[in-house]
Order: C-alpha cells, then structure tokens, then sequence
C-alpha cells in the first residue's frame, strides 16, 4: 500500500461522482454494489465500471459481463451479507480490496477483490475466497447488523 504521510493514496485520491459526492475508489466501490444490491439501483456501478467490463466468475469460471454481476447480486442478496471494505493495495491502474462475507448466518468467508482500471473505470475484476471458521466481526468495531 503506497502511503503519503499518514494517509493512503486511497484516502487521498477522491472520485466525484455523477451525482457530486465525493468518495474514494474504495469508497465508490463498496456504494455502487449496496446500492445495487439494497434498491435495484445500479446506476453507481454504471458510473465507475468501464463499457468493455469482463471478468470470470469465482463460482464458476466463467467469463461475465457487468449484467450478470448485477443479476448475480439481485439474486443472492437474501442470502448474503457483506461486512465493511477495506483497501488492500492501490496504484493509478489498481486497486485491491476485502471484505468479509456472511451466507445464511453462518458461513463466513475474506473476499479480495483485485480491480484493474482503463481510463479510470473498472475493466477487470477477479475475486477469491478464503473460508473462515469463526465469526469475523466478532471483537471488532462493526457488526452484520449494520450491513444487512
């Protein structure tokens, strides 16, 4: 992670959205995909993803484009809760984040999410899991709650 001073680049680095807000590309990130998944509204990510978008699926290896991630997200919203992102890594062309995962109340996994940009939208993304054994929020300073 590439620091200046005390902050990140992502700390530093603010997008302005359509809409006036501004936010990290972390930040853009972790809206875009709540909006979608919270109220059907994908119009951050339409935002903040590039028009030649491809990726492979983790489930299924299979390449996508941004339609099926939306589908994917509508369809397994119910099931699914994700914790708060944090920014692993970022460069002009590159940004890895994580997060944690709940399915079902009881399953819990780390997702990392590896984002590569042109023209500074998002073209590629490749996720992967690691499967956890305990509750990832316990005794830290958030809970499932505030994200479901």
């Amino acid at each position: 992670m590439i620091r200046l001073g005390e902050f990140t680049i992502s700390e530093i680095k603010l997008r302005i959205t359509a809409t006036g807000e501004r936010m990290t590309r972390t930040e853009a990130f972790e809206k875009a995909w709540r909006l979608g998944a919270d109220k059907k509204d994908f119009s951050l990510v339409d935002e903040i993803y590039h028009p030649d978008y491809k990726a492979v699926d983790v489930m299924t290896g299979v390449e996508v484009n941004l339609e099926d991630d939306k589908a994917q997200i509508i369809a397994l919203n119910e099931e699914v809760t994700v914790g708060p992102y944090k920014t692993l890594s970022e460069t002009e062309d590159f940004l890895q984040v994580q997060a944690c995962v709940r399915i079902n109340k009881e399953v819990f996994f780390k997702n990392t999410t590896s984002i590569t940009y042109k023209d500074g939208k998002i073209i590629t993304q490749k996720s992967e899991t690691e499967d956890l054994n305990d509750d990832p929020s316990e005794g830290q300073d958030w809970n499932w709650e505030d994200y479901e």
